[in-house]
This record gives C-alpha cells, structure tokens and sequence, in this order.
C-alpha cells in the first residue's frame, strides 16, 4: 500500500520538532505502524526519503527494536511479560494459556485481526507482576483467568479499563500517539487516568513506618583521577 499523503504531511510535522531531521526516525516508524499496521516496505522508503537517509539505514533501526513490526498487527496488541519476576510469578502460566486460547504463538495474529499476541522480556512494572500490556496500556498482577477474560472483552469489541494509566485504544491510535499525534481531549483524559501507584510505594512505607534509613553516602573518597597517557 501505498503512504497517503496525509502520512507524510504528518511525517513532514514530526521532522520539524527536531535541530537534526534523523532524530524523527523513532516517531516516524510509529507514524508509519499507525497507518499500514507494521513497518512496511513503502514506509521505510518513506522514512528514507523525508530524513535523508539510506534504506538500510532505516531497516537496521525498525528490525533493531521489537515495538517496531515486521507483519501485520492486529487490532489489539496483548504482550505478556515472561521475564524472571513476572515469569515465576505467572506470566510464563498466562502467556501459554494465552496462546492455547488464541491458536497462536509469539507475534502471531488471530484468525479475525483483533489479536496479536506476544511475550515480553520485560515490561518495567515488577511490582506489579505478572504484567500484561494491551496496546502498551498496564494490567497489573493477571492471573490465568484474568487474562482470559481480558483477551475475550477485546475480542467481543469492548475496551476494558486499565490497571493505571491512559484510556484503551486500538494499536494503531496508540502508535499515533507515540508518533506525537493526540488531540487535546484525549489527553486531558489520559492525564486523569493514573490510579494508585501504592505496590511501587510499599517499600518506601514500610521503611518509614519501621523508621529504617539508608546509610548516607560517603562523599569523602573521592575517585583517584585515570592518569594521563604520556606522549610519544
């Protein structure tokens, strides 16, 4: 498919908040995911184009990076952290019965496009896990069930509310969104959206209510300078 010209007035737009043109490059993939669904072909060409730079160049960054797709995502993005923490916790439990509910396997797409389903290295909320992310969006401390019920309201169409956070929206609003692209109301919504934060907080309670402190830093050592090399 060919990119609209639309995209590329967006592209165009991105490329204009930065000093360097290829410092656009990241949102500039996201643009790109927002409208194909993926990094396709045309895209990097496009990307290429507006930034002034090679084909391969743009390839290395789009394959180098996972939040970049190298096929067809479907309408709703369910990654389930499987990393140490989340993984013994229960991540590993849920992406299996995940995969075995869906018919699919890492970053494979159901039959009717409305998931796409992988697992995550890590997705920085340890104190929340096992984690799931629907579009990037955070379901806190899932369980097997949980995470069925979860995939099932977004196959039915509806939008369930995140554990913190911004509003749901499909994949491709969301690439929108990274790529800088978010209409005013929208984000005075997502702005209002944070729940409580009380897991991250726990152990920063509990010292205080046992009066513990960390020791104070010893700024009195200081690092012997690296000797200067002599010249020849």
């Amino acid at each position: 498919m060919a990119i609209t010209d639309a995209t590329r007035e967006r592209a165009r737009e991105i490329v204009a908040r930065y000093p360097q043109a290829r410092s656009a490059l990241l949102p500039m993939l996201h643009l790109v995911q927002a409208e194909e669904g993926y990094v396709t072909v045309e895209g990097v060409a496009m990307c290429a184009d507006e930034l002034g730079l090679t084909k391969a160049e743009v390839g290395a960054v789009a394959t180098f990076y996972t939040m970049y797709k190298r096929r067809p995502t479907g309408q709703h993005l369910v990654s389930v952290c499987t990393n140490t923490l989340c993984g013994l916790l229960g991540g590993d439990e849920i992406y299996a019965a995940l995969s075995d509910e869906l018919g699919v396997e890492h970053d494979e797409t159901t039959a009717d496009g409305t998931i796409t389903l992988e697992h995550a290295e890590c997705l920085a909320a340890c104190d929340y896990g096992p984690v799931v992310t629907v579009n990037y969006e955070f379901f806190d401390k899932q369980t097997v069930s949980s995470a069925k019920e979860l995939v099932a309201q977004l196959r039915a169409g509806e939008l369930p509310k995140p554990s913190r956070g911004g509003e749901l929206t499909s994949f491709r609003d969301a690439e929108l969104e990274l790529a800088g692209f978010l209409d005013d109301e929208t984000r005075l919504r997502k702005v209002g959206a944070v729940e409580s934060i009380e897991s991250t907080l726990r152990g920063l309670n509990l010292a205080r209510e046992r009066g513990e402190t960390a020791p104070e830093a010893d700024y009195t050592t200081a690092i012997p300078p690296v000797p200067a090399k002599e010249s020849k």
